[in-house]
């Protein structure tokens, strides 16, 4: 351990902001991985990150800083790089005459101070502030709006003197420019810009007067900048060449595919273009690899939904189902069950469209209807592979259904999922496909209903007493409440002003029993066959609903909005 770190562990013992126990714990931890015992510290939850930006700042002699409660100007943060403030997590607070006060996350890099010397010109003064506080202002301040701005301002002045020119323009001279350097940079912010932000879509959408972009954040659409209509079509292309398609295609929809790596982690971007009024919108779908297998137990599941799932995948044979809308995070939860299983042991085969995350000792077939490689077609070919859980992306149609639910009869295990409500309704819609009642009876085993609520913002999150008309529909759903305190979020910098940072789940699972499966065969209502899991300790989702509005992990408004919410 290095003298300015143990002089940094001494400060915090003696402010006792750790114990000696824990610090022991954290030097077997440095000792076997070679992180440094200030992260350890941080990971481990002994300490916050501000608590020890402070005991660093104290170490150091030199002021700490609270980034939130700054007012920065946007000239001056500018005066450090972006690519810069990004490597040495540092960014530009304040200057005075010929000194710049710089924030550093690790104010101990001398060479980053001597670099952003170099770079600015000005004597560096540091100061200290904590790693997150500093990603969050780089992202705030360095938006991809801010970033492009004098590009766009470049195009805009010579979309007028193009204007001035009136000269005809054909489609080869656009194309031609579509390697221009500016378009290059602008398409290329546009994409880190949104993985900056964590954006799941961005929507590029042909508008009068100039094409609008928009980020989907945490499920909610935001606008972000709008693109000069002369460019438009060059803009376009580029995306276009990126996910190797037809440029000189217009008319026709067209799906393409990125794939790109950016600070260690793999990105994959679907790519879907469609002709609309005033010319083709592009939808990007952003996949972070990582992200998609999360853990059961950062799904969002309470313990009692916990229990359930791992008796649900525990079962050799059957069918589970997982419903709900587009967005709703169904191949997410799918990924995970699946992750779940010991791929050593057994033969997982996939059969999915797009294959969005590749698993390891997993295949997993794509569907492709250009080869009338459909969902049926290549789930008849994969029970011929000997596997032992069979997993398809959606069932759409009678026949799909039909072979899936053969497959569960004759040993298999079998995830899917639908488009439904809620998960009594899957069974009502298996047997709108015509899939006989017996059937289904005999082998779906437990369905899973699901939505994504936004949570509420942890740096910004605030309690409060609910006025008498939230309290009166706590008390309409869920019952007597007593004196009890709700959160929402305040917007600040790392929310982006909206009080939500993240998504959590919101989950029912049915588990179906004789007495429901007796049901399904008499061809009840799924309002009766709801009535009769919630009386055998089904938590709807209204039920799951609330209890993240008690716990302060989310708004009445936020759940009202995803969840439909009625009496049972």
């Amino acid at each position: 351990m290095s003298e300015k770190a143990k002089k940094l562990v001494d400060i915090l013992l003696l402010e006792k902001l750790i114990t000696k126990e824990q610090l022991d714990e954290v030097k077997k931890e440095q000792k076997s991985t070679g992180v440094s015992i200030q992260k350890i510290l941080v990971s481990r939850g002994f300490i916050t990150s501000e608590g020890l930006a402070k005991a660093l700042a104290h170490q150091l002699e030199i002021p700490y800083l609270k980034l939130t409660d700054e007012n920065i100007s946007p000239q001056l943060i500018k005066m450090i790089p972006e690519d810069t403030a990004r490597l040495y997590k540092a960014i530009a607070v304040k200057l005075e005459v010929d000194t710049l006060y710089v924030a550093f996350a690790f104010p101990l890099n001398l060479p980053a101070r001597d670099e952003i010397k170099l770079i600015t010109g000005y004597k560096i003064a540091p100061m200290v502030a904590t790693e997150k506080e500093i990603d969050q202002a780089i992202n705030q301040y360095y938006k991809v709006e801010e970033t492009s701005k004098q590009n766009l301002i470049d195009m805009r002045m010579q979309g007028l003197k193009e204007k001035k020119q009136e000269r005809t323009v054909s489609l080869e001279d656009e194309l031609g420019k579509v390697e221009d350097l500016p378009i290059v940079r602008l398409v290329n912010d546009i994409i880190n810009g949104a993985i900056k932000t964590k954006v799941s879509d961005i929507h590029l959408e042909p508008q009068e007067p100039e094409m609008i972009v928009r980020y989907r954040i945490d499920g909610i659409l935001h606008d972000i900048m709008t693109i000069p209509k002369h460019v438009e079509l060059r803009v376009i292309s580029r995306i276009k060449i990126l996910a190797n398609m037809d440029i000189t295609e217009r008319r026709r929809p067209q799906d393409g595919h990125i794939t790109m790596k950016k600070d260690d982690k793999d990105y994959d971007f679907r790519v879907s273009t469609m002709l609309a009024i005033g010319g083709e919108k592009i939808v990007i779908r952003i996949l972070e690899r990582s992200s998609m297998l999360i853990g059961l137990n950062k799904l969002g599941l309470s313990e009692h939904d916990q229990k359930l799932f791992r008796l649900l995948i525990a079962k050799p044979y059957g069918m589970i189902l997982v419903t709900g809308p587009t967005g709703s995070g169904k191949t997410t939860t799918l990924y995970t069950l699946l992750s779940q299983l010991d791929s050593k042991a057994a033969n997982i085969i996939t059969i999915e469209e797009p294959v969005e995350y590749r698993l390891n000792r997993i295949t997993q077939v794509q569907v492709d209807f250009s080869s009338k490689m459909t969902f049926a077609k290549g789930l008849r070919t994969i029970l011929r592979q000997d596997p032992d859980v069979v997993m398809i992306g959606e069932i759409r149609d009678r026949e799909t259904a039909e072979i899936a639910v053969q497959a569960a009869l004759t040993g298999h295990l079998v995830f899917s999922t639908l488009h439904t409500n809620d998960a009594p309704s899957a069974i009502t819609r298996l047997i709108d496909m015509g899939v006989e009642p017996f059937l289904i009876s005999s082998t779906v085993i437990g369905v899973i209903a699901q939505r994504l609520c936004r949570k509420i913002c942890p740096e910004c999150k605030t309690g409060y007493t609910p006025i008498e008309e939230e309290l009166q529909f706590l008390q309409d759903k869920g019952g007597a409440v007593g004196d009890i305190k709700l959160a929402k979020g305040k917007g600040c910098g790392f929310c982006y002003q909206t009080g939500f940072k993240g998504r959590a789940g919101i989950f029912e699972v049915m588990k179906l029993s004789d007495e429901i499966r007796k049901m399904i065969v008499e061809r009840r209502p799924a309002m009766d066959i709801k009535k009769q899991a919630v009386k055998e300790g089904m938590r709807t989702l209204q039920h799951n609903g609330l209890e993240k509005i008690k716990t302060g992990v989310s708004t009445i408004e936020e759940v009202k909005r995803v969840v439909y919410v009625e009496g049972v």
